[in-house]
């Protein structure tokens, strides 16, 4: 039985039509794989990911996740109508508010709103997008390897379906000698 090595190297050039040596570092583990008849597939959301995360990673994950929410818009919109009918209802009747029109307090309060809450929202989703590269390195694998299995099941099928026919041209020949030796019998 060849080496594990060798059966590597067999692999990736029949299949990948490269040397084992050229490819990049995932098709050499998908070969790995196959070659050890290992799965490659595993469960990236259980994964490291989850420990891996920081308090401040996990702080933001939950700001993105509150701040594009509908209770988040609801919550704002209400803080923002309220805002408007306070200094209305101070400006009737007292005569003078606590933010005139054009609110300029309140553009303060949402210019420091936004300018907290977007590098946070960019730090989740940053986060997000490096997980997103993990599933699609892996789903690459995952497609190469079994693009790898179909190529090895279809060879194994030719195989078959060759000696298959060679089994049976052999039979018709045979059947084939044996009526030309009846036919010579009866003449």
């Amino acid at each position: 039985m060849p080496s594990t090595q060798n059966r590597h190297e067999a692999l990736a050039a029949r299949l990948l039509g490269a040397p084992y040596a050229s490819l990049n570092p995932r098709a050499q583990k998908v070969a790995r794989h196959l070659a050890e008849r290992k799965p490659i597939a595993r469960n990236l959301a259980s994964d490291e990911s989850d420990e891996i995360a920081s308090r401040g990673q996990r702080a933001a994950d939950a700001v993105a996740k509150f701040g594009g929410s509908w209770t988040f818009v609801a919550l704002f919109a209400g803080t923002m109508f309220a805002w408007v009918a306070v200094n209305g209802v101070l400006l009737a009747l007292r005569g003078t508010t606590f933010d005139p029109y054009p609110y300029i307090l309140l553009n303060l309060f949402l210019s420091m709103l936004a300018a907290i809450q977007a590098p946070i929202i960019l730090m989740s989703q940053n986060r997000l997008s490096e997980q997103d590269r993990r599933t699609a390195a892996h789903d690459y694998e995952v497609n190469l390897k079994a693009e790898m299995e179909i190529m090895l099941l279809h060879e194994k099928l030719d195989g078959l379906r060759e000696k298959q026919w060679t089994e049976l041209l052999a039979m018709q020949q045979q059947q084939l000698d044996l009526l030309t030796g009846l036919l010579k019998a009866q003449r």
